[in-house]
């Protein structure tokens, strides 16, 4: 690439924000990030940032398009919804226009949105990514390992749940408050699942992969206080631990690797060849739990932030 050619692509160059995206422009974004995808090996926006390019506004979420003489280059999404956090973004440049500072360009117009307060997530930790953080002055704070495991020939321990205690699958408008509840008191540390609205369980339960008889819950009594939600890529021939969470006062009897095992056997009896799941890479405990049980690190998430 030589200097002209980097000022002619900067020339041609517009970056707009939007609050919302129109079905035109969702759908182009979500061919760019298709393509970018097939040529990366993995999506550059989370699985939550492509259910918010549909359904019109969301509280917090901003939408950058770049483009170059009109064709849509790029897409970043910055989310401003945690009361102490940074606003958190992902960005992807189409793998056409890469080398020519879209990348760069995007990441300046998130910072001046985000006035300089900013954390990004670079999935799969390629270098041209940490390059580019570099470039924008961050530095690595967060570190989401991917795990996989083989469910052929799946051999756990039957699963001990304590007296009291029974499992049955989700009903889709019956345990929608008590599961959003008890998420919410599972995940206080975790921002971006601890926050999820009915909006979001909405969003998931409308789509195509969604099954209900693969969403596990786990009551004492009446009381709901333990869940494995499972997720199958069809396309990929993974079975996924999708979110697995115990409730305050329920840990440490076990129920966490009961309802682990629970979903693992519902996906291996559908004839799926490996397991997938997400942990940061500082929850040793969970890290050592899933290790037991035959996960290993595939592929490593990063996410970026600025010192301020």
């Amino acid at each position: 690439m030589t200097s002209d050619d980097t000022a002619s692509a900067a020339l041609s160059r517009s970056i707009e924000t939007y609050s919302e995206l129109n079905a035109e422009q969702s759908e182009a974004v979500l061919r760019l990030l298709d393509d970018a995808a097939r040529a990366d090996g993995q999506q550059a926006v989370s699985e939550q940032g492509r259910l918010q390019l549909k359904g019109g506004a969301r509280d917090g979420v901003r939408h950058l398009l770049l483009n170059i003489s009109d064709v849509l280059a790029g897409y970043a999404q910055l989310e401003d919804t945690d009361p102490v956090e940074a606003p958190a973004a992902e960005l992807v440049v189409h793998p056409a226009y890469r080398g020519h500072g879209h990348g760069r360009a995007l990441g300046a117009a998130l910072l001046a949105e985000s006035g300089k307060r900013l954390r990004v997530w670079a999935h799969g930790g390629h270098s041209a990514a940490r390059h580019l953080a570099q470039v924008l002055g961050l530095t690595l704070f967060r570190e989401l390992r991917q795990m996989r495991r083989p469910l052929a020939d799946l051999n756990l321990p039957e699963p001990k749940l304590q007296d009291g205690v029974h499992v049955r699958t989700f009903v889709p408008g019956r345990d929608d408050a008590a599961w959003l509840a008890v998420n919410a008191e599972a995940f206080a540390h975790h921002p971006e699942q601890g926050s999820l609205t009915q909006r979001d369980l909405d969003d998931r339960t409308a789509e195509p992969w969604f099954d209900p008889s693969g969403f596990f819950l786990a009551f004492r009594g009446d009381a709901l206080i333990g869940f494995h939600w499972t997720k199958v890529h069809a396309a990929e021939g993974l079975g996924e631990v999708y979110v697995l969470g115990v409730r305050p006062g329920a840990q440490g009897g076990g129920l966490g690797k009961a309802l682990t095992t629970i979903g693992l056997r519902h996906l291996a009896a559908q004839g799926l060849p490996t397991a997938m799941l997400y942990v940061d890479a500082d929850n040793k405990a969970a890290v050592t739990v899933y290790e037991r049980l035959g996960f290993v690190t595939h592929e490593t998430d990063l996410m970026y932030r600025t010192e301020s």
